[in-house]
Formats: structure tokens, C-alpha cells, sequence
């Protein structure tokens, strides 16, 4: 308890414009509270998934996509520790009065020095936003933090929950299949009725399947996907390959990857074009089933 209690102090010193900020905490009797900052419109889970909330359209939901990312890069590179949050989905994420998105980090962040691997053997956080990775070592790092930020860009994108049956087809076999055939926007969320920029939309799904690749050396970093993410960047969109080896959803079942260009922000230097190999499975990437 004293350790918890240690880290949720420091948690408690975090500064950053787009994070929920932990005013305080009070232990009593074995329990331990938390003490945030108010949040008038709730968890952004609400406004996706909820029937009494209106609906966020396109533009505000890139502009939450934006805001938690900068968080999450905060606490990966930008502060005294890493700070790992275990736990990126959008119902942790809370909007406040100007809908912006800001992420809480709650009692499952783990610290840790920079340029010190993390000790943790205990597996935290939610079905659907977990790397596979996770399942085998028990470690949680900022990689895999960044496939879960994955995961919840494809929840906000798509509008579907990562672990709620949708329909009769498997949600990533149909974006998968819809990514194939160069229809990728055919699976954004059906509530935009189709009013969204086009370059982003594609951006963010592109970037949501990279970001959940089952390697996590595969996988960018979150500097990197606030690059992406930056619209006045330079960097181009992910371009898909011609071939990408996916004949039918049940070659995902049998772990077949594909693979697409990802040209690097040219912040990170002469690297020119990636070729990123990225492989998706049902169990690793599931935005239902």
C-alpha cells in the first residue's frame, strides 16, 4: 500500500493541458480514494456509445484523437518518470466543458525511469485494448500503451466497441476486406453519415491498425503518431501495397500478415519509406466479434 500510495503522489504532480488532473486522495480504513478534476461532460464512452448524449461529429472526435495522444506522449517521453496509463479506452477518457478529450490516469499507471525496463508481472487493463505481448510476459510498456491508443483510435473512427459483437461478420475481417479493396472509409462509424474529411479518416485507420500490430517493434512510437496525426506535417498517409496477401478472413484466423509503406515524419530524419510488416489476427485486433 505504501508503494500505491507513493505513486499516486506522484501521479499527483502530472502537468499537462490535456490530462484529467488528480487534485488529491484520501485513505481510510483500507480504501483509497481519488480526487479528480470535474469533468462536465463525462467519459467520451458516453458520447460514442451512449443513447442520451449527441452525437460528436467528425471534427471534434479528431480533435480528441489529437488531445489524448498528446497526453499519452506526455507521460511516455515528457515527464520526470515514464508513466505507463495500462488502461487507454475511451471510457477512460473524460471531456471537458469544450469537449476536449482528456485521458484520467487512474490507479492502474505504473512508473518507471526513463531508460529502465518496467517490473511488472501483473497483467492490467482491459479485454480488447490488450497486446499480445502482455499475455506472455506480464510486462506493460509504452509499446503497449500504444497498441491500446491503437485500439481506441479505431473505436472512435469505427464506432464500435473492441469487444461487442456488431453483426454477422467480424468487424476486423470487414475493415480488413474493406482495406483491401480500397475501400477503407467504408468503415467509419455509420452515425458520421459520411461527413468527415476524407484524409483524415483514412489517416486514423491506417494508423490504428499499425499502432495494434501484433510485433510490437512494429509498432510507432506515440511521437510518432502525433507527427501522423498533425495535419500541417509533412508526412504523407500510409500507403497500402497492391498485394497484400489477404485472400479471405480466414487467413486471419491463420495469422497472415499484410503489409503496407509507411513513409516516417521527416522529424525523424533520412529514414525515407519503412516497410512496415503488419500482421492482424482476430485475437489481437478485435473491434467485435
Amino acid at each position: 500500500m505504501k508503494a500505491f500510495v507513493a505513486e499516486i503522489a506522484a501521479i499527483g504532480r502530472l502537468r499537462h493541458y490535456n490530462l484529467v488532473q488528480l487534485i488529491g486522495y484520501c485513505r481510510r480504513r483500507g480504501e483509497l480514494l481519488l480526487v479528480y478534476g470535474y469533468m462536465p461532460n463525462g467519459s467520451l464512452n458516453g458520447f460514442l456509445f451512449g443513447a442520451q448524449k449527441p452525437r460528436l461529429n467528425w471534427g471534434q472526435r479528431f480533435r480528441i484523437l489529437i488531445n489524448v495522444a498528446s497526453a499519452i506522449l506526455y507521460l511516455h517521453e515528457e515527464w520526470e518518470q515514464v508513466v505507463l496509463h495500462r488502461d487507454v479506452k475511451a471510457s477512460n477518457v473524460l471531456l471537458d466543458a469544450d469537449l476536449k478529450g482528456r485521458p484520467g490516469v487512474f490507479g492502474q499507471a505504473k512508473l518507471c525511469d526513463h531508460g529502465i525496463d518496467p517490473q511488472t508481472t501483473h497483467v492490467v487493463g482491459t479485454v480488447g485494448y490488450l497486446a499480445l505481448e502482455l499475455s506472455r510476459t506480464g510486462t506493460a510498456t509504452t509499446s503497449t500503451d500504444v497498441f491500446a491508443f491503437g485500439i481506441f483510435m479505431l473505436e472512435v473512427a469505427c464506432g464500435r466497441m473492441p469487444t461487442k459483437p456488431q453483426g454477422p461478420l467480424e468487424e476486423v475481417d470487414w475493415l480488413l476486406e474493406c482495406w483491401k479493396v480500397g475501400a477503407i472509409l467504408d468503415a467509419s462509424d455509420p452515425k458520421l453519415e459520411g461527413d468527415f474529411l476524407a484524409k483524415e479518416m483514412e489517416l486514423v485507420l491506417k494508423l490504428g491498425l499499425l499502432c495494434s500490430c501484433s510485433l510490437p517493434a512494429k509498432r510507432p512510437s506515440m511521437r510518432q503518431v502525433t507527427q501522423y496525426l498533425d495535419v500541417k506535417a509533412t508526412a504523407d498517409l500510409p500507403e497500402i501495397q497492391p498485394n497484400m496477401g489477404l485472400s479471405s478472413p480466414a487467413s486471419l484466423a491463420r495469422d497472415e500478415a499484410s503489409a503496407f509503406i509507411l513513409p516516417s515524419p521527416s522529424s525523424f530524419g533520412e529514414m525515407g519509406s519503412a516497410q512496415i510488416s503488419l500482421s492482424i489476427t482476430n485475437t489481437n485486433l478485435e473491434i467485435g466479434s
